[in-house]
């Protein structure tokens, strides 16, 4: 009797040893299962909406284009950004500091002015006459781009990934050009507030036309030139009404892109690094390409016929110094920042 009490006992703990090991594979199995759930989940990309309100062939969009395969490669596939061009997500512009925030799409190329409604400090590097040449804005670019940096982070919500300029604003007239005293009497014809008032102060007749009207207004004397920037002049076929063009750098509007800060803090540091680095280069190419895009546009014109005519420094002091009150009335009016801006980029070019 002892014996086979002794065998039940055996049978009992073998059987109780084969539950538990079996209850232990089970517990691993589930999880290496929850292992390979979460590994699969990590590796799937990260797909992100890019927007930009620029038609597919502008410089822009093809920037943000380039942007997105350069993201791809440099995070290993992790990100993936899908590139909406030409407002087709349907904003029109001045509202997309509000949309990327509230993360209605996730990265938007925006301009930097067209968004200065909601962030008055992004308007600095529009200054009329605040910069001479293409160098001096990427200087003053560099300068403001920690003030924007941490406007975008601590008051938007948003990371600027990189920013980009537009090619400067000239004069496009009928006649020669070569000092203030050639600009009294001009009926010019210009497209926001600072132009205008850049007109006024230089003795001439802002007249506020839409694109559409400008080639027509020029053939019928209404107007006699036009300020704008060279790509505009190729698209508008300008030597067929006009003469010379004067490259004033009169504003240099830029583009930010940005990316949703909730959204970048979701990606591991590596991601986030690399995505940064991808951004930096990007800026830098786009620099690049513009100044060789103000050159082959200017370029199309001159072999059409328009004469190029380089401003003198005395013209653009000129010009300079009877555009101080705008300049004065808009810094007044904003970020104390501003002020810091400007004056770090005076003494840096030697304009103090």
């Amino acid at each position: 009797m002892v014996k086979k009490s002794r065998l039940a006992i055996v049978i009992l703990l073998v059987l109780s040893l084969a539950l538990v090991v079996s209850g232990c594979n089970k517990g691993n199995e589930q999880a290496d299962g929850n292992k390979e759930v979460e590994k699969e989940k990590s590796s799937k990309p990260v797909k992100w909406v890019a927007n930009s309100v620029w038609p597919p062939n502008n410089h822009h969009s093809k920037g943000l284009e380039e942007f997105a395969k350069k993201v791809k490669e440099a995070t290993g596939g992790k990100v993936e950004l899908s590139v909406q061009t030409g407002g087709a997500l349907g904003y029109k512009g001045p509202e997309l500091l509000k949309v990327v925030r509230d993360g209605l799409v996730p990265v938007s190329d925006m301009l930097t002015s067209g968004v200065a409604g909601d962030e008055p400090i992004f308007g600095v590097v529009t200054l009329p006459f605040l910069i001479q040449s293409f160098e001096e804005g990427k200087i003053l670019n560099d300068i403001a781009r920690p003030y924007f940096d941490k406007v975008a982070e601590e008051k938007w919500g948003q990371k600027i990934l990189y920013v980009a300029p537009w090619p400067a604003a000239g004069f496009w007239t009928q006649k020669e050009v070569k000092s203030l005293a050639d600009m009294k009497g001009l009926k010019m014809r210009t497209y926001d507030k600072n132009g205008a008032l850049v007109v006024e102060a230089a003795g001439g007749t802002p007249h506020p036309l839409p694109f559409s009207e400008v080639y027509s207004s020029l053939a019928t004397g209404v107007i006699d030139s036009v300020l704008t920037s060279t790509p505009t002049a190729v698209d508008a076929k300008f030597w067929e009404v006009l003469d010379y063009y004067v490259p004033a750098n009169v504003t240099m509007a830029t583009d930010l892109v940005t990316v949703n800060l909730k959204e970048f803090n979701k990606l591991d540091k590596e991601t986030q690094d690399a995505l940064i680095k991808a951004g930096k280069e990007m800026e830098a190419k786009m620099w690049e390409d513009v100044a060789k895009l103000d050159k082959e546009k200017e370029k199309i014109c001159n072999e059409n016929g328009i004469v190029t005519l380089k401003p003198s420094k005395e013209f653009l002091n000129e010009l300079s110094a009877v555009t101080e009150d705008i300049r004065q009335a808009w810094l007044k009016d904003a970020p104390p920042e501003a002020q810091e801006i400007v004056d770090k980029f005076k003494k840096e070019v030697g304009r103090e």
